[in-house]
């Protein structure tokens, strides 16, 4: 019995050394790195690129001018994906009594339509129009441009203005009606006198004109001071070196122009119009001629263009020299632009050969940039540019070649002497003291 119970206890014994050496199950916790590849779609917000901009006004506001501006703002941006244009077009005669606005604004517009000439000094001298000698000079203008036109552009040896384009004036006739009566274009003034006599026997209105806007009734003091006195005259009394109550300029009204409304050659309440509600009169037949800029096309019917033509003013004084007048346009960089290295991109293309083509392929507008091919110009435009080079003077129009001032006064006084011709020597003698102030100090 006592070896059976060690037995026992040896074998308990062995088989507890056994367990305690059995293999057991134990949670451990172990911390490691694996590498783990996938693919997630996150949104992610990324601000656009802003554009750069150029911001540009235009007077060019007739329906086909319009549309032509438009296509070159459009052909730009395409060049220039970079910079968007904001463009703005203005009626025309506000545009021109905004402008000064525009340019005395802090954040005034980068590019501006203006007129070469006396028009665009005024601003120059005064520190308005930033000088672009620089854009002259890397675009080759000084070569490309004709010395005219460089001219019109440059202030004491720098070019602050674009000379885009150009047209000529001269009186468009109605060839149907003209035909009709047996008339042909008159070359003198006694002959242009027996064209409206004949006219206005018929019942046609020889001349149509809109005065709402003073600016057309100018057009005949030019060319009548022109023919009458000469070129040198007008543009000496232009600058301020001739004087208004002068006997050669009375005559002008007197002997000229006072017999024409007089005779009721004009049409008539000419004030009610503008210039293109005046040329409606002659698209119906109503009136034969009109004293008016080749942009008088721009607004005549397509289908009727057939039977419009062109004369030039008639000469009244065969030993005077020709005066013609053939306005130029462009435009300029605003001497406070916001974003002048966008504007004077903007300006390179606007005198480029490729803006210029589309302009005068388009509108019929004689291009300032000798690059243009005129090989394809119509039978009109080459008319023009016969017209112009037979001048011996070309002038850029009564309000582009003195100064504003002056020719707010002197166009005023014009409507005031179409109301009363015979009120004509008080008209002159305030005409002439106006002079004198406002040239007073030049």
């Amino acid at each position: 019995m006592k070896r059976y119970l060690l037995t026992l206890l040896a074998l308990v014994t062995t088989l507890t050394l056994v367990a305690a050496c059995a293999p057991q199950t134990v949670t451990v916790t172990v911390e490691r790195t694996v590498p783990v590849r996938e693919t997630v779609q996150v949104p992610v917000t990324v601000a656009p690129t802003a554009k750069r901009i150029v911001i540009y006004n235009s007077y060019m506001s007739d329906p086909a001018p319009r549309e032509a501006d438009a296509a070159l703002v459009k052909m730009f941006e395409e060049e220039h994906p970079d910079i968007d244009v904001i463009h703005s077009t203005i009626a025309h005669e506000d545009f021109k009594q905004a402008i000064r606005a525009y340019l005395t604004a802090s954040t005034p517009p980068d590019v501006l339509t203006w007129f070469a000439g006396n028009r665009a000094r005024f601003f120059i001298d005064k520190g308005l129009i930033m000088d672009i000698s620089d854009v002259w000079e890397k675009e080759g203008w000084n070569e490309s441009y004709p010395k005219g036109f460089r001219a019109l552009s440059t202030v004491n040896d720098k070019q602050y203005f674009l000379p885009a384009s150009w047209y000529w004036w001269a009186v468009y006739y109605r060839k149907d009606i003209f035909d009709q009566y047996g008339l042909k274009p008159p070359q003198t003034w006694d002959e242009f006198l027996q064209v409206c006599a004949t006219l206005k026997q018929n019942g046609i209105t020889p001349i149509t004109i809109g005065t709402k806007y003073p600016w057309t009734a100018a057009g005949w003091f030019d060319y009548l001071n022109m023919r009458v006195n000469g070129p040198e005259f007008h543009i000496n009394l232009m600058l301020g070196k001739e004087r208004y109550d002068d006997p050669r300029v009375k005559r002008v009204f007197t002997d000229y122009w006072a017999p024409l409304i007089q005779n009721g050659y004009f049409l008539e309440n000419a004030a009610a119009y503008s210039w293109s509600e005046a040329l409606q009169f002659m698209i119906e037949g109503k009136a034969a001629m009109y004293l008016m800029g080749d942009f008088l096309r721009d607004s005549y019917p397509d289908e009727l263009e057939g039977n419009l033509d062109f004369f030039r003013f008639p000469i009244i004084d065969p030993n005077m020299p020709i005066g013609e007048e053939a306005p130029t346009d462009g435009f300029f960089i605003a001497a406070n632009s916001q974003h002048p290295e966008e504007a004077k991109l903007f300006l390179a293309f606007l005198g480029s050969v490729k803006a210029q083509q589309y302009f005068a392929d388009t509108l019929g507008r004689l291009p300032t940039n000798m690059g243009v091919d005129t090989s394809k110009f119509t039978p009109m435009q080459l008319k023009g540019l016969e017209l112009i080079q037979g001048a011996d003077y070309v002038s850029q129009f009564y309000d582009r070649d003195t100064t504003p001032e002056m020719a707010e006064k002197g166009m005023a006084a014009f409507l005031e002497f179409w109301d009363n011709p015979g009120a004509i020597d008080d008209i002159l003698a305030r005409l002439e003291a106006a002079r004198q102030e406002i040239f007073s100090g030049q």
